[in-house]
């Protein structure tokens, strides 16, 4: 089960074999935010308050694109070369 916080690597996309933690979870629709992945531009507009521009930032990703990484099983894997 993939969680908020948790280590990912992307299986597919422009993406692929990339990995980073999950920032933001989409139960509903079956998607994930990954902290540097997928990411898009968002063109803002200027208003009293804020300046605007174009933007980086992440977008969701289906779930199923997405294989957890555990961490403990690496560890050991370069504890043993």
């Amino acid at each position: 089960m993939i969680k908020k916080g948790l280590k990912v690597r992307v299986l597919t996309g422009k993406d692929k074999k990339k990995e980073g933690e999950v920032i933001e979870i989409d139960r509903a629709n079956n998607r994930a935010k990954v902290k540097e992945i997928n990411m898009v531009k968002k063109h803002v507009k200027t208003t009293k308050e804020k300046k605007g521009g174009i933007f980086s930032k992440e977008s969701f990703i289906h779930i199923s694109n997405l294989i957890l990484i555990d961490e403990k099983a690496a560890k050991k894997k370069e504890a043993k070369k």
